[in-house]
């Protein structure tokens, strides 16, 4: 065992083969292997055939090896021309590739499994909420407040917020308080692809209340056009664009809470389109119906179906 490194067992397994058969063969272990069909030549033309061409797919190099056999008669790709795409860059994987070739590529966007990439479909039932953020501009290199704001698809129920800074330390507080402050249950939430929403204490948050959230499709820039249009008409309106220290926070978010929210819901009238059809099939708004949300949501057959428990219709008329 000192000598040769052998274990115990292996070396108990020796003594008893040698007293049965009086004799050591070495045995063949090696593993079956299949015969190599590209060779060192097929791997240097792949090494020329990447760098002329700047590392193609792996596709398009088996369509270059097809031309320079049949098209030029350049026996020296006789065996490259039948390889599947798929071995080409087992062949890139090897050690002579690597060492005589040097390639850079992009680095990846990272896959982010949070929300659905959809636009929600809410079919006439109060619930899917729109959010944005809305940024108070900047002094001096210096952020000002954040706007958090918060809309109904149906019936442009909108609540307002405003936070310091768009951490999750600071967001996930308000945006809990925000989303108590409906009377109806809430059904969706849909935002833009910002990390301020899209993150997992967030995510946790809406499973927790049984809320499915929902993402900005690429190239639909109308996804979440609504909270968009109310970022201007509401909150540009009466605040501007002008720098708002973050001290001033807490005294915006109460405003919100205690004047702003109840006006833009009960006092101030949104308006809500007719879809009409032409003959070709082409589909335009008419903006003909005025109504504040609350005499939105009062027009919806069985509004009381989608009120929170802990809400009264009674009580919100009273307001």
């Amino acid at each position: 065992m000192t000598m040769t490194g052998i274990s115990d067992a292996q070396l108990t397994r020796l003594i008893t083969r040698k007293r049965a058969t009086g004799r050591l063969v070495v045995l063949s272990t090696a593993r079956h292997s299949f015969p190599t069909t590209y060779t060192t030549d097929d791997i240097a033309r792949l090494i020329e055939t990447d760098t002329a061409h700047r590392h193609l797919s792996g596709p398009a190099t088996k369509h270059l090896f097809e031309r320079m056999y049949h098209v030029y008669s350049d026996e020296r790709f006789v065996r490259l021309q039948n390889i599947s795409s798929s071995h080409i860059y087992n062949l890139r994987e090897t050690r002579q590739y690597q060492s005589q070739t040097m390639h850079f590529t992009k680095t990846n966007p990272v896959n982010i499994p949070i929300g659905v990439r959809k636009k929600p479909r809410p079919n006439g039932k109060p619930g899917f909420l729109r959010i944005d953020t809305v940024h108070q501009g900047d002094l001096d290199k210096v952020k000002g407040v954040y706007h958090i704001n918060v809309v109904d698809e149906v019936t442009q129920w909108e609540i307002v917020g405003c936070v310091e800074k768009i951490s999750e330390i600071y967001l996930a507080p308000l945006l809990e308080a925000l989303l108590e402050q409906f009377p109806f249950v809430i059904i969706g939430f849909h935002s833009d692809c910002g990390s301020e929403f899209i993150n997992y204490r967030v995510a946790e948050m809406l499973q927790r209340m049984l809320v499915k959230q929902t993402k900005s499709r690429a190239r639909h820039c109308g996804d979440n056009g609504l909270v968009e249009g109310k970022n201007g008409a509401v909150i540009r309106k009466y605040f501007g664009h002008g720098h708002i220290p973050r001290k001033y926070a807490e005294l915006i978010n109460e405003f919100y809470q205690t004047q702003m929210n109840p006006y833009l819901n009960f006092h101030r009238p949104c308006g809500f389109a007719t879809h009409l059809t032409a003959a070709n099939g082409r589909v335009t708004k008419k903006y003909d119906t005025y109504l504040t949300p609350f005499e939105k949501f009062k027009s919806l057959e069985n509004p009381k179906h989608y009120l929170k428990e802990t809400t009264d219709l009674q009580c919100l008329d009273i307001l």
